[in-house]
């Protein structure tokens, strides 16, 4: 039992040994101070909803910042709080008769407990972090009667952020509330010690003038590949665009030009800024190219109350010095006693071009004699202007005759879309009534038997034009696969049911053969009709089910029967261009005379209008083919 008690006892009179020892921070130097009359000082770390109260009173606090250097080599910034404290005077040293040996066996009585002060500190996007400084106060070695001073220094593994506003206070004491701003990346960059700081560290840049290539060509120490971040300037306190290249144009570069340049890593670090172009060799060059770069703009208004004014801007890639002269055309501007302006007063701006403007007016100037401007710039050989205002009232007849032209041009390409409209409209008014412009229906292309060479041709062309008329077009002989699907009855049925609802036709084309097959098909009806019976003829001649010309000709007898099929039936012929055809002499028959005939390519508008007009509009006038 003695054995493992005397260890524990060895155990704990280790750890109170290591807690006496002081904590030194990362960067070689102890992280808290305590002045004469404290021992024993530690200090860790303490969650801010956990923390006790300070059982001494924190009377000042000073916080700042510095720079906390590693092996000489690496500096941060870190964050060192003085702090003086208040201390109670101890209980034995108020009777002045006590001895040291009373006062030490005072405190072995109460067991001299370590005094603590908790000191906290905090960011405006951070959580509140505590320090709590734990010692023992020796009343005796004080140096002033019941006062005694820390030192804390806070560092972190990246440090403390350049230019961020940090609160210093002691738990529980809002009165002992301190703020304190930490030192600009630049201003710290200025110091002596800005090489050991990585964020000082910007990237070198040269510039090359490649006269061949015209460009300015940018090299950069210690990177073949990558490139920094960049942006280039007009002016050093102008806006800097982004630049991504490693060349610059060089009419692009003036004089004023400055480049910026940077290692991204995340968080802002220090920029180069260099301006290589003040006083190089090629100083002529950049100052050309900002002389062809100067525009000057005038404008003249009328404003009540103020009279005529007249308004002037003038842009250039940097900023100029020099005046700018009022004068009026036809004198030059050489009068001694003309009102100027100077460049140098006044404020500049910069446009969305990265160009550097300003502007002026002049006041009270005479309209009725031209008002111009000449503008003297100081380096530049020669002046720029006069520059004049637009005369206005040329500009408003400019418009107007502008204007006309357009309305002129609109006019005939009107007049040329709508010759063909107006065209149809003018036949159809002569030929006995209007036609509908722009109605489309459904025509139906019924062949003649035994189809040539030549009607197939023809009978393509007329579908052609049909087509290009609007018209939707079936042809018999182009829809075989249906005709054998449903029958040609039923087919050519089907196709009438679109007439009725789309309106126009079926158009039935002659020839000699079909003109036969007619007169044969009609004295076989008759002989059915007289026998009562279909065995003793061919199937041809008998059934309307045989083939698409037999079941035209059977719905003609069917129409004729209820005195429609003009309405629904138009016979066509085409022109022979043999005149030595029998067949084109003969007269119709029976079964076709009453219906509108039409002899191709001569009546193509009279088939046209027939087949566009409504059956009300159709005329007694159409020629028929009678006996």
């Amino acid at each position: 039992m003695f054995l493992p008690g005397c260890l524990i006892w060895f155990i704990l009179l280790t750890l109170h040994l290591s807690a006496c020892v002081l904590e030194t921070s990362e960067h070689g130097r102890p992280e808290v101070i305590c002045s004469q009359g404290l021992s024993d000082c530690t200090v860790r770390d303490e969650m801010f909803l956990m923390a006790a109260e300070n059982t001494v009173h924190v009377q000042t606090l000073k916080p700042y910042f510095k720079l906390c250097c590693k092996n000489r080599k690496t500096c941060t910034l870190c964050l060192e709080i003085d702090a003086e404290l208040s201390i109670q005077p101890d209980k034995g040293s108020e009777d002045e008769g006590s001895s040291e040996s009373d006062e030490e066996d005072y405190r072995e009585e109460t067991g001299s407990p370590k005094a603590s002060a908790t000191l906290c500190y905090s960011t405006a996007a951070t959580m509140p972090t505590c320090k709590k400084v734990e010692f023992t106060v020796n009343h005796t070695a004080l140096v002033q009667q019941n006062l005694a001073k820390v030192s804390l220094v806070i560092t972190k593994p990246d440090g403390f952020h350049f230019g961020n506003q940090v609160d210093v206070y002691s738990f529980k004491q809002t009165r002992q509330r301190k703020k304190v701003v930490a030192p600009s990346l630049e201003k710290v960059c200025s110091q002596e010690l800005r090489r050991r700081v990585p964020k000082c560290l910007v990237p070198a840049v040269s510039s090359v003038i490649n006269q061949e290539l015209d460009q300015v060509e940018l090299q950069f120490e210690d990177r073949n590949k990558t490139l920094p971040s960049m942006c280039i300037q007009y002016e050093q306190d102008g806006k800097c665009q982004s630049w991504s290249r490693r060349t610059i144009p060089l009419q692009a570069v003036a004089p004023c030009m400055c480049l910026q340049a940077w290692n991204e890593d995340g968080q802002r670090s220090a920029r180069s800024v260099q301006c290589p172009f003040k006083r190089t060799d090629f100083q002529h060059v950049f100052q050309k190219n900002m002389w062809e770069n100067v525009f000057v703009s005038v404008m003249a208004r009328e404003k009540t109350g103020f009279g005529t004014m007249l308004l002037w801007n003038l842009s250039a890639p940097c900023r100029l010095e020099g005046e700018v002269q009022l004068c009026y055309e036809g004198n030059s501007c050489r009068q001694k006693n003309e009102v100027r302006q100077q460049l140098a007063n006044g404020t500049w701006r910069q446009n969305i071009e990265g160009l550097w403007v300003k502007a002026g007016v002049f006041e009270n100037v005479n309209l009725q004699r031209v008002p111009c401007v000449k503008v003297k710039i100081k380096g530049m050989g020669h002046e720029l202007g006069p520059r004049c205002p637009k005369d206005t009232s040329r500009g408003r007849w400019s418009l107007l005759v502008a204007g006309v032209l357009l309305l002129v041009c609109l006019t005939m390409l009107m007049c040329y879309f709508l010759h063909h409209f107006v065209k149809k409209w003018v036949w159809s008014w002569r030929h006995g009534g209007f036609v509908k412009l722009g109605r489309k229906g459904h025509v139906v292309l019924l062949s003649p038997p035994d189809v040539d060479d030549g009607v197939s041709e023809s009978v393509h062309q007329l579908w052609s034009l049909l087509c290009s008329q609007g018209f939707s077009v079936s042809v018999d002989m182009w829809s075989r696969k249906e005709q054998c699907d449903l029958g040609p009855l039923p087919w050519l049925h089907s196709q009438l049911l679109k007439i009725n609802s789309l309106g126009s036709r079926a158009v039935l084309i002659l020839n000699g053969k079909a003109l036969e097959r007619t007169e044969e098909w009609t004295r076989s009806s008759k002989v059915v009709i007289e026998t009562k019976g279909e065995d003793r003829l061919p199937p041809q001649l008998q059934s309307p089910y045989y083939d698409m010309f037999a079941a035209s000709l059977f719905l003609i007898q069917a129409d004729k029967q209820l005195g429609r099929a003009g309405e629904r039936f138009v016979l066509v012929r085409f022109d022979s261009p043999s005149k030595q055809t029998h067949s084109s002499d003969r007269s119709l028959p029976e079964l076709l005379q009453g219906l509108p005939l039409f002899q191709l390519p001569s009546q193509t508008p009279s088939l046209l209008a027939e087949l566009t007009a409504v059956p009300a509009e159709r005329t007694s006038g159409q020629r028929m083919w009678t006996r």
